[in-house]
């Protein structure tokens, strides 16, 4: 009786199994992605079942197919069918639009049949053939039927996920042309579930999609979230476990878009273990064909007079010393350079001639427009392609954005205050202009004070304040002033006014969210900035580039016989990042793990990605001036 239930429990799991699951034999040409799209699943769910198949695919070879959510049921499709011609002699006033309209017809209609339309006008006169059609609707059964369902306001790819119990990879694998953003009154593709099983996204809980490698422990590290209370919130993790682009539903007080964390410094070179070569290009406006390289002194003139060709020569610098720090340590770089000329024709120009398919990583181009273009072209091949100094205008899925943003750098110094247990007293100086990051800190720090430039007679901003604005203001302790302006006369007068008043067991701390160049005018005394404790968060830290104990200034100076400059300093930290998380691991997404943080002379990085997008860099710093020195600060 024991042997027998054995064997029916046996053959109870091989239907189970041969009911889950279908095979199917490589042809020549298929990819996993191609195959995945035919069985409505996902490449990641391929791989699960075939680990072999993420190096190669051979024709011949049979994969393990899981069976899609989808439901196998008939849907109906309607298609047009052409059934004729009308004549049509245009008359005056009339226009394709108007035409279009009488005939209930569209105007590529007309101008698919009247290709003469595409390069001429439409003129009085014209005869034209206006097409007829009939409406056919035919019932259609797929493998793996699915449904169209209407992008409703504010749903996003992770809302209509969600909704479907679907991933966000399942969801693009049924919608191959699907797009960045979802647009309202949008079609997509769907798993054809009946009405009430469709899930409702609730507003008062948040949502976080899981990334490439994340299992609880991450994300209870990453959102604080158990995964006791994950599996309350979600119960098809019981049965399913973590998922790629799954969905997960969470408390409403996580935080999901920005996750501020401190982690430990991570030495890359003591997990070095990918040593093929790696093949890097870099992409700079030298803009060389405006310079007579054969004088001396008018290349020297336009380094000075050229800001373009002065970055892209210090950056490079430093990214070939970081190259030879990187050969000592056994990694080989192929290094290729490209001059951009800051000119989208060229950039085009150099996209047409090369074959980019086979380099690790492109650094560069400089300007957003242009590396916006570099990143739109490779994303296809899933090249990844670093912004150096500036902010991309999109975050392309292949894009590292390795300057942390504005709205970061705000989080930091926020949670920066925040951590200091100390009591303490906060106070917000600020112009109109800035207004809404008064309103933001006084939101954070309800028992702030608020303080606003006075405005003249014809109300108009003054930027200044009275001494009398400042009575009563300050109590015994700790003072915390953050100012927020980009105007320098205001900054000199808010700056020098509290500096006198740090008397009598009054302690003041000056504060910044956005450090710019009104803190570093003429008028603005490093004397007092000083002896305020100033504190601004920074992409990096002021490195002690005087000293010869730094082995990267060592070699600068002995090299190009001058100490390197923040530029220089960023090609190198930059670059040997790169080349040593390429190291590390198959390729740069896989050792970008939000849980790695990298810092080198002046600059860390600790990628995350994107909800739909690409990387960026989370590491800041907080400094604060010390002694005429900036130093980074500590609680």
């Amino acid at each position: 009786m024991k042997n027998l239930l054995t064997i029916i429990l046996l053959l109870s799991s091989f239907i189970i199994a041969a009911q889950e699951y279908k095979t199917h034999k490589v042809k020549q040409g298929e990819t996993i992605e191609s195959i995945a799209k035919q069985y409505l699943v996902t490449p990641f769910d391929i791989y699960a079942l075939n680990p072999d198949a993420k190096k190669t695919i051979d024709v011949g070879a049979v994969l393990i197919i899981p069976n899609s959510k989808v439901k196998n049921e008939p849907v109906q499709e309607s298609e047009k069918q052409l059934i004729g011609f009308k004549k049509h002699k245009v008359k005056r006033k009339q226009t394709l639009y108007s035409i279009a309209k009488d005939y209930g017809v569209t105007i590529d209609d007309i101008k698919k049949h009247n290709t003469f339309l595409y390069s001429e006008n439409l003129r009085k006169g014209d005869r034209i053939k206006i097409p007829s059609y009939k409406t056919v609707v035919n019932k259609v059964t797929l493998n793996n039927t699915i449904k169209k369902y209407t992008v409703l306001p504010k749903e996003g790819k992770w809302r209509v996920a969600y909704k479907f119990g679907i991933t966000v990879p399942e969801l693009e694998a049924l919608n191959p042309n699907l797009g960045e953003v979802l647009k309202v009154g949008q079609e997509v593709n769907v798993p054809n579930i009946s009405n009430n099983e469709e899930k409702t996204v609730e507003e008062n809980f948040n949502y976080y999609t899981v990334l490439k490698s994340e299992g609880y422990m991450a994300l209870n590290r990453k959102l604080g979230v158990s995964q006791e209370e994950l599996e309350a919130l979600n119960p098809e993790l019981k049965d399913g476990g973590l998922k790629l682009g799954m969905v997960l539903k969470v408390p409403g007080d996580v935080e999901t878009s920005y996750i501020i964390k401190d982690v430990e410094n991570t030495n890359l070179t003591s997990n070095l273990k990918n040593f093929n070569q790696k093949k890097i290009a870099l992409m700079l406006p030298y803009r060389t064909h405006r310079i007579d390289v054969d004088s001396v002194a008018e290349a020297k003139k336009a380094i000075r007079k050229d800001p373009y060709l002065s970055v892209s020569l210090d950056f490079h610098a430093g990214a070939l010393m970081a190259i030879d720090s990187a050969k000592r340590l056994g990694i080989s770089t192929h290094l290729k350079v490209f001059d951009t000329q800051n000119q989208p024709s060229e950039i085009s120009s150099i996209l047409r001639a090369n074959d980019f398919s086979e380099y690790d990583a492109v650094i560069g181009p400089l300007t957003p427009k242009n590396f916006d273009r570099v990143a739109s072209e490779l994303k296809s091949k899933n090249i990844p392609v670093l912004s150096p100094f500036t902010m991309p205008n999109q975050l392309h899925s292949n894009v590292f954005q390795t300057v942390p943003s504005d709205e970061l750098l705000q989080k930091t110094i926020i949670k920066f205050v925040k951590s200091d247990s100390l009591p303490k007293h906060i106070v917000v100086i600020s112009d109109s202009k800035h207004k809404a990051v008064s309103d933001k800190l006084k939101a954070e720090f309800p028992s702030a004070k608020q303080l606003f430039s006075r405005k003249n007679k014809k109300g108009q901003e003054a930027f200044f304040i009275y001494q009398t604005d400042l009575e009563n203001v300050f109590q015994k302790g700790k003072n915390i002033v953050f100012l927020e302006t980009n105007n320098e006369g205001f900054a000199s007068n808010v700056i020098s006014m509290i500096n006198g008043m740090a008397v009598n067991g009054i302690e003041i701390i000056l504060m910044t969210t956005d450090k710019n160049r009104a803190f570093e005018g003429r008028e603005i005394s490093n004397y007092h900035l000083s002896n305020l404790k100033f504190h601004y968060p920074s992409v990096n830290k002021t490195a002690d580039i005087g000293s010869s104990r730094n082995a990267f200034v060592r070699a600068y100076r002995r090299v190009y016989n001058v100490s390197p400059n923040k530029y220089a300093v960023r090609g190198f930290d930059l670059t040997l990042d790169l080349l040593l998380r390429l190291a590390s691991e198959e390729d740069l997404y896989k050792a970008s793990s939000s849980d790695i943080e990298t810092e080198y002379v002046e600059n860390k990085f600790r990628y995350s990605k994107k909800l739909f997008g690409g990387y960026y860099n989370e590491a800041v710093y907080v400094v604060k001036y010390d002694n005429l020195t900036i130093v980074e600060a500590k609680l």
